[in-house]
């Protein structure tokens, strides 16, 4: 278990822009790129298939070994290699930094290679692909870049390294530094050399002083800031759409049949991931998530999905491509049917999401008077309909609709929310409206109590646990101080604690059998109880222990496998990563460390 080097991890980090994300393993290949769009059919895919998905790698031609890291406070990623003739870095980036009042964040991957000591033979391996791996393109080189035809719109890359080298295939001796820039769309029409520098510098600096206006303690604060870079780039900017992950398919274990596409925007996710935002002071990107939000939610007449597409696509069919899959676990999916359940979760967290674009006053008054109040009113009238309706579920049941604990919890902190709205502005009727349906949710939530075990069950009925369950003391509708609090807590320990922190979501069958890995963000969830009911020493000892599930980057995955601590799951995961900044943000606050240094 202790034995870090017999996990297995995902070898990889990720840069971006907030228009795409490139994943690039310790070997500096490109093994997944989508675009133009976060779930757009990808360009480099070998993550799923090696001999289909493509790749773009920088190789030396003797054996050797690497060290991949993160300029500091960045999403700046380098790749040291030291071989037999010499050694060189790799810096990739993804430009992202102020222009003309504006984020320049084009569709462009640029790869600089360094000289660091002699004279090292290097290899450039540049294949895309299109129509998920089916089309290999036709190659016309022109004076100082290669253009890849028939995969989608332009696609280039630009170099001052000898193009034969590259198109052949070839080894050369790397001399100087030497650029490389993938431009899909509008092409670099500027010099190389002197735009990617300064390129880099200004994304360097735009990275550390979003950074530096961060509001958060010295509490393991290297892992917090990671964790908040991590979630800026899954925020798709053109819409303001927040995406679980930028992967797909990545399986819960090793031959487990759940391997899903997280490329879309989930309404729990995000009001996970904007509650960790706000933690930490930042609010732009809840503003463009409203944006996001209230197109989608006028323009519904019934019901709101669990989850939409990047620019709100509602229909997100799901399809199984003929791919080999990571490891070879099939299938391998684009696309999510979750888009089609019921999941009446989303209308609660959406309220409670929203709920300080409505009252917090340190958003500017002239951005609170163009709210849409329409957006509250439909949001209340849907947990109205929906308080005795049966559905999926946090966990996306897909044979099996239950009346959840989980959901009257959300059903109770959106009415909790809307009664704030309420008050705030003046509107008595909704403030009625919203404190009865207050009552109705707690009225539900009391049913699913066990009264002998004195533990809240996974729903009304049901004999199952759930580690959902465990909010009902961070939310506090559980007092956490009462003796309640500590003997649920006791409870879903018992049955779903599998040791060192980690916590399993539930153990009994769902529709693919019982999960054999633990889900991260339930470990910090745990946390946090553990903080709300004053075990500190235990909180903290845990805590601690997660954070070594993280690769060699502080990359964090949905699941973890229990005997051998391996990440699997979709990677890196958002939920996992705000399960650790709510749950710092929580521990700190206890300790009395200011949450702003």
């Amino acid at each position: 278990m202790e034995n870090l080097k017999s996990r297995h991890q995902y070898n990889m980090g990720i840069v971006g822009n907030c228009s795409y994300m490139a994943y690039i393993d310790t070997d500096a290949a490109v093994q997944w790129m989508c675009m133009p769009k976060f779930d757009s059919d990808f360009i480099f895919g070998g993550l799923l298939d090696q001999e289909k998905g493509g790749i773009f790698s920088i190789i030396p031609n003797s054996d050797y070994t690497t060290r991949q890291y993160y300029i500091p406070n960045t999403n700046v990623l380098c790749t040291e290699f030291k071989c037999n003739d010499g050694s060189f870095r790799v810096t990739d980036f993804a430009p992202r930094f102020r222009q003309y009042d504006r984020h320049f964040r084009p569709l462009m991957l640029f790869r600089k290679l360094e000289l660091l000591s002699g004279s090292p033979f290097v290899k450039i391996i540049c294949r895309p692909v299109g129509n998920t791996g089916q089309i290999k393109p036709d190659i016309v080189m022109g004076s100082n870049h290669i253009r890849y035809m028939n995969i989608g719109q332009q696609i280039r890359l630009t170099s001052n390294i000898p193009l034969n080298y590259i198109i052949n295939e070839a080894e050369f001796i790397l001399t100087e530094t030497k650029y490389l820039a993938f431009t899909y769309g509008i092409p670099l029409e500027a010099a190389l050399e002197s735009t990617a520098e300064d390129f880099l510098d200004k994304t360097i600096r735009y990275w550390q002083q979003w950074v530096k206006t961060t509001s958060i303690s010295n509490y393991f604060q290297e892992q917090i800031i990671r964790s908040a870079l991590v979630l800026k780039l899954h925020q798709y900017e053109d819409t303001g759409g927040i995406i679980a992950s930028g992967s797909s398919s990545l399986p819960e274990h090793h031959g487990s049949g759940r391997n899903w596409d997280y490329r879309y925007c989930w309404m729990r996710d995000s009001y996970y991931t904007l509650k960790a935002f706000n933690s930490i002071g930042h609010f732009e990107e809840l503003e463009k998530y409203f944006r996001y939000i209230q197109n989608i939610i006028l323009k519904e007449e019934g019901r709101i999905q669990p989850l939409y597409g990047v620019s709100g696509e509602s229909e997100l069919k799901e399809i199984e491509l003929p791919l080999s899959g990571y490891l070879g676990n099939t299938p391998v999916h684009f696309g999510n049917g979750a888009y089609t359940h019921i999941q009446n979760d989303v209308y609660g967290q959406l309220l409670t999401t929203l709920l300080p674009l409505y009252i917090d006053e340190r958003l500017i008054t002239s951005y609170k008077f163009n709210l849409n109040m329409e957006v509250v009113f439909r949001l209340v009238n849907m947990i109205e309909k929906t308080m005795n309706e049966p559905d999926a579920g946090i966990w996306e049941f897909r044979n099996r609709k239950q009346l959840h604990a989980y959901t009257f919890l959300f059903h109770w902190a959106g009415a909790n929310a809307a009664v704030k709205i309420a008050r705030f502005h003046k509107n008595s009727d909704l403030e009625i409206r919203a404190l009865k349906l207050v009552q109705q949710a707690s009225g539900m939530l009391e049913k699913c109590f066990d009264k002998e075990n004195n533990v809240y069950r996974q729903a009304i009925d049901s004999e199952n646990l759930d580690a959902s369950c465990l909010q009902l003391i961070s939310m506090q509708y559980i007092d956490p101080a009462s003796p309640l609090a500590k003997q649920h807590l006791k409870a879903l320990e018992e049955h779903l604690h599998a040791g060192n922190g980690l916590f399993y979501r539930y153990r009994h069958a769902d529709d693919f059998g019982k999960p054999h890995t633990t889900f991260m963000i339930c470990a910090f969830w745990y946390v946090e109880a553990l903080v709300c009911v004053g075990e500190m020493d235990k909180a903290i000892r845990y805590f601690e222990h997660l954070l070594t599930y993280s690769n060699h980057l502080g990359l964090l995955s949905e699941d973890v496998e229990v005997e051998s601590g391996s990440q699997w799951g979709n990677f890196p995961q958002t939920y996992s990563h705000v399960g650790l900044m709510n749950a710092a943000y929580r521990i700190a606050t206890k300790l009395d460390k200011p949450y702003f240094l």
